[in-house]
């Protein structure tokens, strides 16, 4: 297998002396036959601006790192390292092997590739059927016309201008459905968040790496979450509504005005499912939520360890026990509950982290862990990757098989 690296301009090549490495945490390895699968239709390719890419001489048995264009010597042109972006369904095993500059790189879910006899192969694991969030099912010719039609259908709601101008400016697959009239359609409602996580996409402190997504700038009233959730569910084939998009802070936050739109929604129609994606910090909140008629909710979570919950989410006002009393809530009122586990390798498949997620998904009768790469600038997770590298991501889905045979593991919301 043969690393590849990209030119300035964004073109990648192959360089058949060294071979391909990949990275756990901040350790450089070399991939196991077992962890690569070919690069799956809808991913993507990346470049990795301001670090250097590493691959694996075998002569001199060592990894070594590229600055300049091996293809262009004496011109000193800079190359950089490639990352695979996977489709939804798809867990990231490796991360691409890199010197880490002092660049902030976007916040995106970089996943170690090389190549051999022409084919690229990815450091991952399938781990969820992903065919109704395959890219060739969004943006297609036919979305401009159906923004417009659900546009004109409610010209004066907010919610409904966001998620079309979520769907033509980040090409968001939940905003989406509402327009195409199926599956699960996000519905945002928050811009106020109680937690200030690493990775958050739609809000970044100026001095560091742009966020890929602007963030909500109103709270809607509870008749403009109401008229779009009432329509998608009557209408959509496995109808889902969901409230906690990339596009917004803590749903949970909002419980009042959502719980007075939960009502609205099932005073007309008992159709579909009612989900919120939630750190679980406003347990209180959340349970007046469960009280209004909330079928599922999915909880994102970096750690179940407090000290690391507590440094990647920094909080505000919340902490685990707040988590698990949203858990045991959710328990009582029979409200299905799946862990939303932002995971990265070398850090989630040590053992302490895996063994804290098994508990809490036992002890919150949690039924699906669904396995979320962490979109990150790797050099944001150096100091939570300190004990070398981890047991291997594909050991560690075995392992909470194992461990939890009554826990579905995936990657989307079940209805």
């Amino acid at each position: 297998m043969q690393m590849i690296f990209a030119d300035r301009a964004g073109k990648w090549l192959d360089f058949p002396p060294l071979e391909m490495a990949a990275q756990s945490g901040s350790s450089w390895l070399l991939p196991r036959r077992e962890q690569l699968i070919p690069l799956p239709l809808g991913a993507t390719l990346t470049m990795l601006p301001g670090a250097r890419p590493i691959g694996y001489d075998s002569r001199q048995k060592r990894f070594i790192s590229l600055e300049y264009d091996p293809y262009q010597e004496g011109k000193m042109r800079r190359i950089f390292p490639v990352g695979a972006l996977l489709p939804q369904g798809f867990t990231r095993l490796l991360l691409p092997a890199l010197k880490k500059g002092q660049e902030k790189l976007p916040l995106l879910g970089y996943t170690a590739v090389g190549i051999e006899k022409g084919r690229l192969y990815v450091a991952a694991r399938q781990t969820d059927e992903h065919s109704f969030w395959h890219p060739k099912h969004y943006n297609t010719r036919e979305l401009a016309l159906l923004i417009k039609r659900r546009l004109e259908e409610f010209p004066n709601n907010r919610i409904v201008s966001q998620l079309a101008h979520c769907s033509r400016e980040y090409g968001c697959f939940t905003a989406q459905n509402l327009f195409y009239r199926r599956w699960e359609a996000g519905i945002p409602v928050s811009p106020d968040c109680n937690a200030a996580c690493l990775g958050c996409i739609s809000l970044q402190p100026a001095e560091c790496c742009p966020s890929p997504q602007q963030r909500l700038d109103f709270v809607p009233a509870p008749r403009e979450v109401a008229e779009p959730a009432i329509a998608h569910l009557e209408e959509a084939q496995n109808a889902i509504i969901s409230f906690g998009q990339g596009c917004e802070g803590e749903p949970g936050l909002q419980s009042e005005m959502l719980a007075e739109a939960i009502g609205l929604i099932r005073e007309q129609t008992k159709r579909g499912i009612i989900n919120i994606n939630t750190n679980g910090g406003n347990d209180q909140g959340l349970a007046q939520l469960m009280a209004a008629g909330l079928d599922s909710l999915r909880l994102s979570l970096f750690s179940a360890l407090p000290q690391d919950h507590r440094s990647y989410h920094q909080p505000k006002d919340f902490d685990l026990d707040n988590i698990k009393n949203t858990l045991a809530k959710a328990k009582e009122a029979g409200v299905k509950v799946a862990l939303n586990w932002l995971v990265y390798p070398g850090f989630s498949d040590q053992l302490p982290q895996m063994e804290a997620i098994a508990k809490l998904a036992k002890e919150g009768a949690v039924a699906q862990i669904q396995l979320r790469n962490l979109n990150i600038d790797p050099g944001e997770m150096q100091k939570y990757c300190t004990q070398g590298p981890g047991l291997g991501m594909d050991r560690m889905i075995n392992w909470l098989e194992r461990e939890l045979p009554e826990v579905k593991l995936g990657s989307f919301t079940r209805r």
